[in-house]
C-alpha cells in the first residue's frame, strides 16, 4: 500500500456490529506499525472506537490510501476533538472557556452562559434548526461579554499561559506526519482564532506550514484592546466550508518568516479524499463546499454517551468513546 493513514490515538478498541478483520484495522487504519493484532489493542487501550457499518469503512480506508497524500486533506474542529475533553480528572478547557478577563464578574457572566447553553447544546431531543438559533444566541452574548469587559491581547497570552488546555495524545505526532507529506490541515473551529493560534505557540512550541485556521477571529485596537470580531459567528451547528476564505496560514499569522509553501483555498478544494475530526455531528457540516469523492468521518463521543451513542454511530463512520 503506497499511503497509509497515520493512527489518530494510540491504542484503541474496536467494537463493531459486524467485525472489521484485526489485520484490515492494523493495515488501512493503525498504519504507525505498533499494532499487530486486535488483541494487543484492546490490552493498552486509551479509548474505545465504535463502527457502524465496517465494510463500508474499510472500502473508504482503501480508497483513500491508494490514492495516496496528493489527494487527500484533514478537517478537525479543535476544542474536545484535538484538545482534550478531559484533563486530571476535570472538564479540560476550551478556547473560549480558558479566557481570564481582569473584571471576574465577566467570567462568571461568561460561566452561567455555558451553564445554561452547553445541555441544550448536546441535547438529543432538541431539533436541529431550534438548537442552532440557541447556538447563535449563546455565542452572542459571550462575544459581547469580551468585549464589554474589556478582553486585551496580553490577557489572552496571559490566559493561555495559566491554562490547563491540553492536546490529545498523538495529535503533534499527526500534525508532524500530515506535514511531512505536504498534507493540508484545515482547523475549524467555533472557538476564538487568536487563542487556538496563542495556544499552539505556547504549547507545542513549533509552527506547522500545512495548517490552516476557520474560527472567529478578533479585531483590537492600536492599544490591544479588543473592539469587534471578523465577519459572521462560527457556532457548533453553522460550520461549513463556505467560510473557507476566513482562513489564514498558521505561520503567517504567528510572524514565522519561513519560505514554505502554503496550501491556497482552490488547492485545497482539489483534494477530494477528506479525514473529517469532530466531537459534534453538527461538525459534518465542515466538509459543506467541498467536492470531495471520499469521507472518512471520526467522531469523539465526550458526554452523555448513553443518550447520543446511537445517533452518532449512524452519523460517523468511526465514534470514539475517550478515556482521558
Amino acid at each position: 500500500m503506497s499511503y497509509r493513514l497515520h493512527s489518530i490515538l494510540l491504542g484503541t478498541t474496536i467494537r463493531t456490529h459486524r467485525s472489521i478483520p484485526p489485520h484490515l484495522i492494523c493495515r488501512a487504519w493503525f498504519c504507525s506499525g505498533r499494532f499487530r493484532n486486535q488483541t494487543h489493542m484492546e490490552s493498552h487501550a486509551s479509548c474505545e472506537a465504535v463502527v457502524g457499518d465496517s465494510e463500508l469503512l474499510v472500502k473508504k480506508m482503501a480508497t483513500i490510501c491508494n490514492a495516496g497524500p496528493a489527494k487527500l486533506q484533514v478537517i478537525a474542529d479543535f476544542d474536545a476533538t484535538l484538545t482534550k475533553y478531559q484533563v486530571n480528572g476535570c472538564r479540560g478547557q476550551s478556547s473560549h472557556g480558558l479566557v481570564q478577563q481582569e473584571d471576574t464578574e465577566y467570567d462568571k457572566k461568561r460561566q452561567e452562559l455555558y451553564e445554561h447553553y452547553h445541555p441544550l447544546e448536546f441535547s438529543p431531543t432538541i431539533p436541529i434548526e431550534e438548537k442552532a438559533k440557541l447556538m447563535e444566541e449563546w455565542w452572542t452574548k459571550t462575544h459581547g461579554l469580551l468585549i464589554e469587559g474589556g478582553l486585551t491581547y496580553d490577557g489572552i497570552r496571559q490566559s493561555v499561559a495559566d491554562s490547563t488546555i491540553a492536546f490529545r495524545e498523538g495529535v503533534v505526532e499527526l500534525f508532524e506526519f500530515l506535514e511531512e507529506r505536504d498534507i493540508p490541515i484545515l482547523i475549524f473551529s467555533a472557538g476564538l482564532a487568536d487563542i487556538i493560534e496563542e495556544v499552539l505557540r505556547q504549547k507545542i512550541h513549533r509552527l506547522f506550514k500545512n495548517v490552516k485556521i476557520v474560527s472567529n477571529r478578533m479585531v483590537f485596537d492600536n492599544n490591544g484592546h479588543l473592539v469587534s470580531f471578523q465577519g459572521k459567528t462560527i457556532h457548533s451547528l453553522n460550520k461549513n466550508e463556505h467560510a473557507l476564505d476566513m482562513a489564514a496560514p498558521l505561520h503567517d499569522r504567528l510572524g514565522d518568516n519561513i519560505d514554505a509553501p502554503t496550501y491556497e483555498n482552490a488547492s485545497v478544494k482539489t483534494r477530494r479524499n477528506v479525514l473529517l475530526l469532530g466531537d459534534h455531528i453538527g461538525d459534518l457540516g465542515m466538509s459543506d463546499g467541498l467536492n470531495y469523492e471520499n469521507r472518512i468521518s471520526a467522531g469523539f463521543l465526550n458526554d452523555n454517551v448513553e443518550n447520543s451513542l446511537d445517533s452518532y454511530r449512524k452519523a460517523f463512520d468511526v465514534v470514539y468513546l475517550v478515556f482521558d
